[in-house]
């Protein structure tokens, strides 16, 4: 097979059963719904009575664009959960109608801690399946079809909360190709109800496109719903069957439905199929299943008294939360104070670039201490940066503190909840440096709650940092209230019904119990333990539960329920045999590595090790020890599917745009294979990347300049009005040999009477490494010594060349790293191509730093040395919105103006607005001398400065 290439993805794997995609209909549905009905939402059909110029398959008589040289037949996704333990296959089928080979792109995201069970691909008739084998042997086997000058790929990468499967081949002209993926993942109770997401992304209108959802819960279905994903576009078309113990979703919109609007050819299925559910829960201690010998206990009582808490609330006021993000915070900030108990005890502490505590000491909450505690929260102003580990090193001080002196109930649970919206900007700014102070100061009676508020929030570092210490973490999107969500999540979250849970099962007929693991059980949640069970003593089968429940020890049994789970599973079609097995498997190799993160000496290490190994091998998943190979039938064109080095520290692999990556290791993704047809090492990767700091220096259109000054916390802002093709000089730094120039491009024509100019050309030059990076609106470029790379904005890639690495994030950003510790981020904006004025033009965001040497100069480069500056005798302007001041700086007295500019980082399109003052003329009196003299002959040229 030709053409073959793969990006990089990192995976779990276990076996499964393959299936075959049901085509039929409703006849397969019978015992799947005592009733039918339509998912809720306000939809809009598109009208299908329409004339239609060809159809490909003759049948449904819709129309089919006749410019789309490859079509995409068919698009599958089924889903099967049984017992919560869901797989999930997705095939796609595609044909080249042109006369020309063209490549086709797989593209799935799938859920984060799934583990891929198969993938397989069929190319004009060369079938492509996988195995798992050792990694060693993996690799050796990968090097193999490389030596040969054969096909091969290696797939691996950093995630978020999805995973990224992306494969792209090349097909002949008329040829067909399929591929096929298997997943399995097991569904964790949280806020009360499962969630399974299934991301769907066609990329195209598809001609069959059919999502089928199983779902088969022995313990019976309380609740059952299909949320609204798609802004109300397919109001009707998702199904939903729900019997007993069964139900059915079916979501399969025809191409007219599929599309954006009435002609276009762009689909409207690109984002999140999302189904929850619940099961019924009895008033019993919880569900205790054994099936083919092995046995899942889900345990999750209710209506139980809940435990006095002592909690401090963390709340970020940073700069960023300003508006109605920090409105409906303090709303539900008093409603939630008002729900504490006298028994409860609790403090707030708020941070931005400092942090504050409301009581240093944890106070009973009292009528009078609450109306206090609000009285307190309604005079946050949100401004500044970001500190969150000062403020979480605070809060847990003040509870080990409360502990150590004996002050709290020894029945109490003690909680911390963080709400925040952003990244640290202020203080320790390694995440890995964070979770490591919160996991050695923390003590082991605590458990870390966290609440990530917007689409930007580094959410991955928010659930590591929840999951090490005992909590969860929830995200809060930008389009939701976030008042009603953040009530609802402490409603679930600060309910401790039980703690020092523990469970108990007669050795004589169980061995190898695994669990996931809480010290308490929360409300909303769920503790799941698994093991094996011997087979001739099943009737010997029982828990014995001690924990404390309130004020009182309990002591819970519950017996296992096997009569007719067998018979009620056999009997259906769609339902999983294998479910505690694989439940039991995947639980088991978690805390096994786990374990092995932590082992005290290296002989330990190597027991768990080895069994980790012979475990990834029986239950075909891949973890760091096994890798997925995959290859044609005759064994000679090959890609490697390796999982990343296991990595607790949080994040060590992220890079993060305008801000910083983490300075003790290069992550691992920035050190690939070869790739044959570019001679710097630049690999398709994803990109990591979080709320940028809002302290930056920046540069955007016409060019306006934000210089922010850390030590009087402002920013001042200026233009420069050149014209188009002239090279200003931005950063120059001779002494460390770094350099950046921008050349302006003009618009298409003046607006006004005045010709708009942006930066078209950016050029980066690190002397002592000899690299140069050029990044125009169409290409980024990077030479080092006589090698050149070129990349396209279409691509998401790596390159490391020495000390700089070059980060490309598709269609958005450019981040340029020196030696981890100087950081320039580029920003694209793409307008529309008939616009009869505008041009596509670039944005560079510099985050201020000590690290250029104190001669650094250039338009941005000077305020690398902050100048002591004065703002006084604010007044009136000549227009009422913008006020006037006098500003003292640099021996000059000059008159600004308060104003708006724009950061495009978090909304590209529309930007934020960044109030600042303005300094007018070009900048004089701000800027050291005259504009002009930042002019430079070439893009590579350093500043001559007198």
């Amino acid at each position: 097979m030709k053409g073959l290439t793969c990006v990089f993805l990192c995976f779990f794997l276990s076996e499964s059963r393959g299936f075959e995609i049901p085509t039929n209909g409703f006849s397969e549905f019978a015992d799947y719904g005592d009733h039918v009905e339509l998912a809720p939402g306000k939809f809009q059909f598109v009208p299908e009575n329409r004339r239609y110029q060809r159809s490909i398959s003759g049948q449904s008589g819709e129309r089919m664009d006749d410019v789309d040289q490859v079509t995409l037949y068919s698009y599958k996704v089924q889903s099967t959960i049984t017992s919560r333990v869901a797989n999930t296959v997705i095939q796609a089928k595609v044909v080249n109608h042109s006369p020309q080979p063209q490549n086709v792109v797989f593209d799935v995201q799938i859920p984060k801690g799934a583990f891929i069970s198969n993938f397989s691909m069929t190319v004009d008739g060369t079938t492509f399946t996988s195995s798992i084998k050792e990694k060693t042997v993996g690799r050796a086997l990968y090097a193999q079809a490389r030596a040969k000058g054969k096909t091969a790929g290696l797939v691996r990468s950093r995630a978020l909360d999805m995973e990224d499967f992306k494969t792209e081949v090349s097909i002949a002209p008329g040829a067909k190709v399929q591929f096929e993926l298997h997943y399995e993942e097991v569904k964790w109770r949280k806020l009360g109800s499962y969630e399974h997401r299934l991301h769907l992304q066609p990329g195209r209108l598809a001609k069959h496109l059919e999502v089928d959802v199983w779902i088969i819960e022995p313990q019976g279905l309380r609740s059952l719903h299909v949320l609204d994903t798609f802004d109300g576009h397919f109001d009707g078309v998702p199904i939903v069957s729900k019997g007993h113990q069964k139900a059915h979703v079916a979501f399969k919109p025809t191409v007219a439905q599929q599309r954006k609007c009435l002609n276009c050819s762009e689909t409207m299925v690109d984002g999140d199929l999302v189904v929850m559910y619940d099961v019924n829960r009895e008033e019993k201690v919880g569900e205790l299943q054994v099936f083919n010998g092995y046995f899942v206990h889900f345990f999750a009582p209710e209506n139980m008294d809940p435990i006095p808490k002592n909690i401090l609330f963390v709340i970020d006021v940073s700069g960023s939360m300003w508006g109605i993000k920090m409105k409906q915070t303090v709303e539900a900030m008093k409603t939630i104070l008002d729900d504490l108990r006298t028994e409860d005890h609790f403090s707030v502490v708020d941070f931005n670039h400092n942090v504050r505590t409301w009581r240093n000491d944890l106070v009973s909450a009292t009528k009078t201490q609450v109306a206090d505690a609000k009285n307190y929260i309604e005079k946050i102003q949100p401004s500044g940066g970001t500190n969150i580990n000062e403020a979480l090193l605070r809060a847990i001080f003040i509870l080990n503190e409360a502990n150590n002196l004996g002050m709290l109930d020894p029945n109490s649970v003690s909680l911390i909840i963080l709400v925040s919206d952003g990244d640290p900007t202020v203080g320790e700014l390694k995440l890995s440096k964070i979770q490591k102070n919160v996991k050695q100061n923390i003590q082991d009676n605590i458990s870390l709650f966290s609440l990530g508020i917007g689409f930007d929030v580094d959410y991955d570092f928010l659930k590591r940092l929840s999951n090490d210490n005992r909590g969860i973490a929830q995200r809060i999107y930008g389009n939701q209230d976030t008042s009603v969500q953040l009530k609802k999540f402490y409603n679930q979250v600060s309910t401790p019904l039980l703690r020092n849970v523990q469970f108990n099962y007669p050795q004589t007929s169980v061995t190898d119990v695994t669990q996931n693991r809480f010290h308490n059980y929360f409300g909303g949640s769920e503790i799941v333990v698994a093991g094996k069970v011997d087979p001739k003593k099943l009737g010997q089968l029982q828990s014995i539960i001690t924990a404390t429940s309130a004020n009182a020890e309990l002591v819970l049994e519950t017996l296992a329920e096997m009569d007719g789970l067998e018979d009620f599973l056999s009997k259906d079609k769609h339902a999983d045999p294998d479910f505690t097995r694989k439940l039991w498997a995947y639980l088991t190799i978690n805390q096994l590595l786990a374990e092995r993160s932590l082992a005290p000496t290296a002989a330990v290490k190597r027991e768990i090790t080895k069994a980790i190994l012979q475990m990834s091998l029986d239950h075909h998943i891949v973890t760091p020890l096994t890798a997925m190979v995959i290859e044609n039938e005759a064994g000679d064109e090959r890609m490697l599917a390796d999982s990343p080095p296991q990595d607790h520290s949080c994040c060590s692999g992220a890079l993060y745009h305008g801000s910083r990556v983490t300075p003790n290791s290069v992550p691992s993704w920035v050190n690939p294979s070869p790739a044959p047809r570019v001679p710097l090492p630049a690999v398709s990767a994803q990109v990591l990347e979080s709320t940028p700091p809002p302290h930056v220096m920046r540069v955007e259109n016409d060019p306006h300049f934000i210089i922010y000054l850390p030590k009087s916390q402002t920013n001042i802002c200026f233009n420069i009005d050149s014209e188009p093709g002239k090279i200003l000089n931005l950063v120059s730094d001779p002494e460390l040999g770094i350099l950046v120039n921008g050349q302006l491009v003009g618009a298409k024509k003046p607006k006004n009477k005045k010709l708009s100019t942006y930066f078209g050309k950016l050029g980066f030059y690190f002397q002592r490494e000899d690299v140069k990076v050029e990044i125009s609106t169409e290409t980024i470029s990077l030479t080092g010594g006589s090698r050149t790379s070129v990349l396209s904005w279409s691509d998401t890639a790596h390159a490391l060349n020495q000390r700089v690495l070059v980060s490309v994030k598709k269609e958005k950003t450019v981040t340029i790293t020196l030696d981890k510790e100087i950081f320039f981020s580029v920003l694209l904006h793409r307008v529309w191509k008939k616009h009869p004025i505008n041009v596509d033009f670039l944005g560079i965001y510099i985050p201020p730093t000590n690290k250029f040497s104190p001669n650094v100069h250039g338009l941005i480069g000077q305020f690398m040395n902050e100048p002591k500056i004065r703002v006084f005798n604010e007044r009136p302007g000549k227009d009422s919105e913008k006020p006037e001041a006098s500003m003292e700086v640099k021996g000059q007295k000059l008159v600004v103006t308060r104003g708006l500019q724009k950061d495009y980082r978090t909304d590209r399109v529309f930007g934020t607005d960044v109030p600042c003052w303005f300094v007018h003329n070009s900048g004089k009196g701000f800027i050291d001398g005259h504009y002009k003299d930042y002019f430079v002959p070439r893009l590579y040229s350093f500043l001559r400065w007198p």
